[in-house]
């Protein structure tokens, strides 16, 4: 080998080079904040979980999980005291649907329609119109659903009073539209082009790819959003307090006063009730219950994922 050539690799029996140390260094403490970023959720997580257990806990050595779980009246702050959590999870559970009732099929409408139809230009007008809805304070929606959305509904519902869940409900579907809309317009995005073609090839129409190719090739991502619409709805505060009312009554007629079980949380937090009473006890049993519903929600909507998700080359 002539002296002025180079070899490729280093020779053989050469130590290979040592990376620079303060380059490890700085590798390192970027690795350490990331890791402590993860771990801050992770230690918060623990934390709710803690003092909730730990409070609720205290409520059920007086009060029997059976009797929490069965009974059909809730009335911690009236003379005569129930602990039962049916009417309180009743009416998150109604207000709830009605919510996905609105939002599932204009969230997924609308997701169609940016993923498959719309131009670039009007993709671009159209998403950030849909994404102000989520920007807009809850508190603000709360307050159209009493003085705009029950009196107009009054017009077309008898019997509807003041407060009541089904307005509640519609403004709540209203709000979780742009959730449900860019993470579906997100899974539909994500189909292979092949898929398209094919069906193109085949002689398909583009509203047949759409709704037989691209959304069933899309659903885990569509479930996952709808769920976690779900769990937005579950968790949603200021729209049901002021709008739904806070009569804690077991029932389904959404034409009447109800109370979730965010708003029995927000209405005992104002401070009436006494601290560290049986009363007072009961927010964190409710949290408790509201914790442990969104989470299983959530274990369902990892698991739907994961099994049903396609995998494309």
């Amino acid at each position: 080998m002539n002296d002025g050539q180079r070899t490729a690799g280093p020779l053989p029996g050469r130590q290979p080079f040592r990376r620079n140390r303060a380059r490890d260094l700085r590798e390192r403490a970027v690795a350490g904040v990331l890791g402590l970023a993860a771990a801050i959720g992770i230690f918060t997580t623990l934390g709710i979980v803690v003092a909730l257990g730990v409070d609720a806990a205290k409520f059920f050595s007086q009060v029997s999980v059976i009797d929490f779980l069965t009974d059909t009246k809730w009335t911690p702050l009236f003379s005569i005291k129930e602990y039962g959590i049916l009417p309180l999870l009743t009416a998150t559970l109604l207000t709830s649907a009605i919510a996905l009732g609105i939002a599932v099929p204009l969230g997924l409408l609308a997701a169609i329609y940016l993923s498959e139809f719309a131009s670039r230009r009007a993709r671009d007008v159209i998403k950030p119109a849909l994404e102000i809805l989520a920007g807009v304070p809850t508190v603000v929606y709360g307050f159209f659903a009493l003085v705009v959305v029950t009196p107009f509904l009054r017009n077309f519902v008898p019997g509807l009073s003041t407060f009541n869940s089904l307005s509640a409900g519609i403004v709540m579907g209203i709000m979780i539209i742009p959730l449900i809309a860019s993470l579906s317009e997100d899974a539909m995005n994500a189909v292979p082009n092949a898929l398209r073609e094919g069906a193109f090839g085949l002689g398909a129409t583009r509203a047949e790819v759409a709704v037989q190719v691209v959304v069933p090739a899309a659903l885990s991502g569509i479930v996952a959003a709808v769920i976690l619409a779900l769990s937005r709805a579950v968790g949603e505060t200021m729209i049901v307090a002021i709008a739904a009312g806070m009569n804690p009554t077991l029932t389904l007629d959404p034409r009447v006063p109800v109370e979730t079980m965010t708003a029995y949380i927000v209405q005992v937090s104002l401070g009436d009730t006494p601290y560290g009473s049986l009363s007072y006890l009961t927010i964190f049993a409710v949290g408790a219950a509201l914790f442990l519903l969104t989470f299983s929600m959530n274990v369902f909507s990892h698991w739907f994922v994961r099994r049903y998700r396609e995998v494309y080359e």
